[in-house]
């Protein structure tokens, strides 16, 4: 049983593909958040960087978005359909006025990438107006049923646009895919038509939100039931998907229950596991995933697991449960851009070729374009997956207010240096007799434990009183010190003198 779950909220949608109670893909969206990916605007360049073969252009937006060389158009057709070879020179000024589309979402301090390549999506098709050819998609593996899908769509297209032909179609009527030819046609004429009324720096097409793309994206032949939580986002979905849903009148289910639907359906302990560094397999190895400024590092670790027949046999299925988890958690995660696998070293090329067999196997489920470049002596792989969308970790959390995104806290031991610093410096002044501090329990503690003021309270410090005040609401490298100029202190009770 696989189902597709979809969980509205005011403050957001997640979306769950669910095989068996397990959770095999997972999408969320903040309601608050931008939905750039996908849209079209009408953008004014502002900036062309020849050097590096890049344009920025204006698209109303707080952040210009970048236009690398390849993704631009000219006269009607791309320099290049996949982005990857850069004209020369640069075909465009400042103050050029052009159609463009977001191609990945901005990321930290960079603006969103964008390409002159407009794609319209939709469940059975891409259309692709400035390139001529017809693709089909590599899950397709009958010849003769690609050649038809082909022939098909050729005779059919309008203008000589190019298509892509996703593997949905293959279980779709002639008539299925006509229809959504037509559609496609007329949401470009429309989008044609609102680049020549609307002004520049203006949204020409919005992709939509992630109830309509879900179902576009998500949904197969292999999918049971639509589960929402909603009413009215069923009735939308029947009615935007009509032609898909109305052979399959059982399709949908509105869940009423008084729980969230993903509680109910025992997910929220899994995807509270999508934002854990360690990810533990079924025989007791886990996985590490590490993210950097470049890439994401994955660790295969056998852990609990000691095998019983011998190392090379322990490492071996450790290394291919681990191939089938790492793909999951790719698609979970949405992790994009180079992935490096560690895993762990086998002697037996034969082993080698099968986990490698393994993971190419479960990176072809994955509906983002995942490339396998193979494995090196050390046992690493390299992985590319396309990278669109933000990653899992950017939507579901934030940046720690404490450690600035580090991951770390200083030590007890460094925070109590940095208070004995503050001290010398205050100290200077020959008018304060004491001084109460209000630290961390946990410095409170060790600065009773460990005696490191000793010294200097036996003899630079010999007249000062420094009473400690343990407070638990302080954060751990968070402290307070009042100065005291009078013999007279206001204490509370859990105040304790220094020595």
């Amino acid at each position: 049983m696989k189902n597709l779950i979809i969980d509205t909220h005011i403050t957001g949608t997640r979306v769950c593909v669910v095989e068996n109670g397990t959770l095999t893909d997972f999408a969320i969206e903040k309601t608050s958040s931008e939905k750039l990916v996908g849209n079209i605007y009408k953008g004014k360049v502002v900036n062309v960087l020849k050097g590096m073969q890049a344009v920025f252009v204006d698209i109303g937006l707080e952040k210009n978005g970048f236009l690398y060389g390849g993704d631009i158009c000219v006269n009607g057709k791309m320099i290049s359909h996949n982005g990857t070879n850069a004209p020369d020179k640069i075909p465009l000024r400042v103050g050029d006025i052009i159609m463009c589309q977001v191609l990945k979402d901005q990321f930290d301090t960079k603006g969103p990438r964008l390409t002159m390549n407009i794609s319209l999506p939709s469940r059975v098709l891409v259309m692709e107006p400035f390139v001529d050819y017809i693709a089909i998609s590599r899950k397709i593996d009958n010849d003769d049923e690609r050649l038809r899908l082909e022939n098909f769509v050729r005779e059919n297209r309008p203008d000589n646009s190019g298509y892509i032909v996703r593997t949905e179609a293959e279980t779709c009527s002639e008539e299925e895919i006509l229809t959504n030819i037509n559609e496609l046609n007329e949401k470009w004429q429309k989008i044609k038509e609102d680049y020549i009324a609307c002004p520049k720096c203006s949204l020409l097409h919005s992709e939509g939100d992630l109830v309509i793309r879900a179902v576009r994206d998500f949904m197969r032949g292999d999918i049971d039931k639509i589960i929402v939580n909603d009413m009215g986002v069923c009735k939308m979905l029947e009615s935007e998907f009509s032609c898909v849903f109305g052979k399959k009148k059982d399709m949908f289910e509105v869940y009423t229950g008084s729980d969230t639907l993903t509680n109910h359906y025992n997910l929220n302990p899994q995807i509270d596991k999508l934002l854990k560094r360690e990810v533990m397999l079924s025989n007791g190895a886990y996985l590490v995933i590490d993210k950097t400024e470049a890439l994401t590092v994955i660790d295969v670790n056998t852990g609990k697991y000691v095998g019983d027949k011998n190392l090379e046999e322990t490492v071996f299925i450790t290394n291919k449960i681990a191939a089938i988890e790492i793909a999951r958690q790719l698609r979970l995660r949405n992790l994009g851009g180079i992935i490096i696998v560690d895993f762990i070293d086998m002697n037996n090329d034969d082993h080698k070729g099968e986990v490698l067999k393994i993971l190419e196997g479960e990176l072809r489920k994955d509906r983002l374009k995942c490339t396998l470049v193979g494995m090196t002596d050390l046992g690493l792989v390299q992985i590319t997956r396309k990278k669109m969308r933000s990653r899992l970790m950017d939507t579901m959390l934030q940046i720690c207010p404490y450690c600035g995104g580090d991951a770390y806290v200083h030590s007890p031991e460094h925070i109590i240096m940095r208070i004995r610093d503050y001290l010398y410096e205050i100290f200077n002044d020959d008018s304060i007799l004491a001084v109460k501090l209000t630290v961390n329990p946990i410095i409170f503690s060790k600065m009773f434990a460990l005696n490191l003021f000793e010294k200097e309270l036996a003899t630079i410090w010999e007249n000062m009183r420094i009473y400690l005040i343990p407070d638990p609401l302080y954060h751990i490298e968070k402290f307070t010190c009042e100065r005291v100029r009078s013999g007279i202190i206001e204490l509370p009770d859990n105040a304790k003198l220094l020595y």
